[in-house]
């Protein structure tokens, strides 16, 4: 048995923290190692735990989220970060996206589907919320394009599409019956083609260059 997804809740509401580690801690496999309600508390707590990853509150006081994820991004890329909000969506998804965070999510969301979430970041895939998904794209549809990729074969242009749904890789590998092996080599291909580091922007990119229809 591998060992439980070490997790790290930054917040500053404690009934948020307490209620995301209630919920959190009713799966065999994540472990929630810490807590703490500031960015500069998290960023300190991360430093000393080496969670696999943080979930951040993007609002807080002291250090908010974004500053808190830009600085755990540079002090140790290893840990996971997945952004959390409870209001709309603003511009600073751009600079956290660009970055190479891995999760964006609202508190509304369902706790199944961030336990998903969280697996699925862990495992080296990206999760950006339907909602931040639409903002990016409208964004990078006002800017100038670049020359489109080299080609996708037509069965990387499918895999392409299901990259653009919450859909894990082991999901995908069930609709297209094949291995979930297989699905990871073909979104391999798909990002070193697109030259993107990662799923988000890859699909981003594809729904700007018109490879993928917008949602």
């Amino acid at each position: 048995m591998s060992d439980p997804i070490r997790i790290l809740i930054v917040d500053d509401h404690a009934v948020v923290r307490k209620g995301l580690a209630m919920v959190l801690r009713l799966e065999p496999d994540l472990e929630v190692v810490g807590e703490a309600e500031n960015g500069q508390a998290g960023l300190e707590a991360a430093l000393h735990l080496h969670p696999d990853i943080t979930l951040i509150d993007l609002v807080m006081p002291e250090m908010d989220g974004q500053a808190m994820a830009l600085a755990l991004r540079k002090s140790n890329p290893k840990i996971k970060i997945m952004m959390l909000t409870g209001t709309e969506v603003d511009d600073r998804v751009f600079d956290l996206v660009a970055a190479g965070i891995e999760g964006y999510v609202l508190k509304n969301i369902e706790p199944g589907e961030l336990v998903r979430a969280i697996r699925a970041v862990v495992h080296g895939e990206a999760y950006l919320h339907p909602d931040v998904m639409k903002k990016v794209v409208s964004r990078m549809h006002s800017q100038p394009q670049h020359p489109a990729p080299a080609s996708l074969t037509p069965r990387e242009l499918e895999v392409l599409e299901w990259m653009a749904t919450p859909n894990t890789y082991r999901q995908i590998a069930a609709q297209l019956s094949v291995g979930e092996e297989t699905i990871r080599s073909h979104a391999k291909n798909i990002l070193e083609k697109m030259k993107q580091p990662n799923r988000a922007q890859a699909v981003i990119t594809a729904m700007r260059l018109g490879l993928i229809e917008r949602s």
